[in-house]
């Protein structure tokens, strides 16, 4: 007998603050960072490469998932300003922390700024490495080499390097920093086709994994009432094996690479389910799982894996397969459940061009 798959129920709270950000005029609305915001784009953050997009898209993909998790206006502006000093991954340099950390301060505040700069300048992989292992001492603190962090640092560090990791990592960052934290020196020219971007685009296999570790050091006695918690991984209550997290990448995968009979969606099925049992924290399995109920006349099915789904991307804000963005998995997802309530699917391949969102199954 087959394992359960474990649906999420969709929360309406969490749901209506992710469509809130779905407009992209939140950042404009948002009473924190809409003062920010111009200053940072006249520094030509949009113009700048950054991993699976822009810099631009990278900072407001963080400052989303963190205003999603109802972080406080000082975190939040960490967010929407980790590496404007650059740091040791990224030679980005925005504001210059010799000269303009003033200015910086006079735009955000004093405790914000000291986040951003202390985010800037300490060493990162030191800091995840010290997370990892348990090194959070008995009053919340963590000790690096240079600098102890305090445990509204270490706390705001944590949900903050939750996020940045999330919006980021795919598969060609997971090749090039393959071992994060523990980073192996490794020849370009030797290793040249894991060097060409953007690779395949394949979501990440144990980065994940990580991060509900990360997570999981937020309910340290002193940390946990330090901040909201985000709410991925039950409220970070639960863990997600290394293990599960490749095999389910490996799994869904196959399906998009169309690996699996391509006549009888039956395999395709059974592979999906068996990905979103092992990592039933992300939405996109569940999600082309729900397609493939419709396609097949399985409704009510349909209808679980899609608010499942839903649920997922609600609790993120961001995208784990990043071939298109966070929004788009959304809005496909919406069609789906509607599709599944009115019992409505497209027979015809080229009728799927157009389905359209109704207003009253928004």
């Amino acid at each position: 007998m087959s394992q359960t798959i474990p649906w999420h129920t969709l929360q309406p709270d969490l749901f209506t603050r992710a469509q809130v950000l779905l407009d992209d005029e939140w950042l404009a609305r948002d009473e924190a960072l809409a003062p920010v915001l111009p200053t940072v784009l006249a520094r030509q953050v949009g113009q700048d490469w950054h991993k699976a997009g822009t810099f631009r898209h990278h900072l407001v993909g963080v400052a989303r998932a963190l205003a999603l998790w109802q972080q406080p206006r000082e975190v939040r502006l960490l967010g929407l300003l980790h590496s404007v000093y650059g740091n040791a991954f990224v030679d980005l340099v925005k504001f210059d922390p010799e000269r303009e950390r003033a200015r910086v301060r006079e735009l955000v505040g004093e405790r914000a700024e000291e986040l951003v700069h202390v985010f800037c300048t300490a060493s990162r992989a030191q800091f995840v490495q010290r997370v990892l292992a348990g090194r959070i001492e008995a009053d919340g603190s963590v000790v690096l080499d240079d600098r102890v962090l305090s445990p509204d640092t270490v706390a705001a560090f944590i949900v903050v390097s939750m996020a940045d990791t999330a919006e980021q990592w795919f598969s060609w960052q997971e090749d090039i920093y393959a071992g994060f934290p523990e980073v192996t020196r490794r020849p370009q020219a030797t290793h040249w086709a894991a060097a060409l971007w953007p690779g395949p685009m394949r979501p990440a296999s144990g980065m994940y994994a990580q991060i509900s570790r990360l997570g999981a050091a937020l309910r340290h006695p002193v940390l946990k009432n330090l901040l909201p918690i985000p709410p991925v991984f039950d409220g970070c209550q639960r863990d997600l094996s290394a293990s599960d997290e490749a095999a389910a990448t490996s799994l869904y995968w196959s399906v998009i690479q169309q690996d699996q009979p391509l006549v009888d969606p039956a395999a395709a099925i059974a592979v999906l389910e068996q990905a979103a049992r092992l990592n039933p924290w992300v939405g996109e399995p569940q999600m082309v799982l729900a397609q493939l109920y419709l396609i097949t006349g399985r409704h009510a099915e349909a209808k679980a894996a899609a608010e499942s789904a839903l649920q997922c991307f609600s609790c993120w804000g961001n995208a784990w397969d990043k071939r298109v963005q966070w929004d788009a998995w959304m809005a496909w997802a919406r069609i789906l459940r509607q599709g599944a309530d009115t019992g409505e699917w497209p027979e015809r391949l080229d009728k799927l061009n157009n389905v359209a969102l109704k207003p009253e199954a928004s």
